[in-house]
């Protein structure tokens, strides 16, 4: 039989899980900070919400299609507006999320010395593939904090779109869920008409 070492493993005392409180937050400035000093790398996508830097779900076809046709018909009906794609917006000290598409008030300068804040944001689409239960509870969440007036979810799987009004400390006080034929006038819109259909790529 042939020889064997017998090693010692010592014992090791693991800390206990550290509870939400012991969570280091960052801010903003701190956020960016990271991104300057390359400990975040351009490539990497990621947003800052309620201090926390949080990996961004990957893009699929139908999520990258659905972007661009609600982008593309919301920048024709909103031309007294800006629609960004995908770019930042920061609300409040410890929150800087991306959201697919933010209808924000035309900048002199396109945004080139800051980021739109909440008093910049006249509409806010987030466009769900695998994120739906996200973006209507920590999205949501963050968004209503912000005092963020019109948010809307779009579902590509099931081809209908969530509106969330009434924004508070809690959350949203209004849902409302509307399929693919319905259309709506956004709060700081009144004149005009969004068919939802045409926030879908065709079927």
């Amino acid at each position: 039989m042939g020889s064997y070492f017998k090693i010692a493993i010592p014992e090791v005392n693991f800390p206990m899980v550290l509870s939400l409180k012991d969570v280091r937050s960052w801010t903003v400035e701190e956020y960016h900070r990271m991104a300057q000093l390359g400990i975040l790398a351009p490539e990497e996508r990621v947003e800052l919400i309620e201090g926390q830097v949080v990996p961004m779900s990957p893009k699929g076809p139908l999520h990258s299609a659905t972007t661009q046709c609600a982008a593309d018909y919301l920048r024709v009906l909103l031309a007294q507006a800006t629609v960004r794609t995908q770019e930042p917006i920061q609300i409040g000290g410890t929150s800087e999320p991306e959201p697919d598409i933010t209808v924000v008030r035309t900048h002199p300068r396109q945004y080139a010395d800051r980021h739109p804040s909440a008093q910049d944001v006249f509409l806010v689409v987030e466009v769900a593939d695998s994120s739906l239960q996200y973006d209507r509870e920590q999205k949501a969440r963050i968004y209503a904090r912000a005092g963020l007036t019109d948010y809307w979810i779009i579902d590509v799987q099931e081809r209908r779109v969530f509106v969330l009004r009434e924004p508070g400390p809690e959350g949203y006080g209004r849902e409302d869920l509307y399929p693919q034929e319905a259309s709506l006038v956004p709060l700081a819109f009144p004149q005009v008409r969004v068919r939802f259909e045409r926030l879908f790529p065709p079927a």
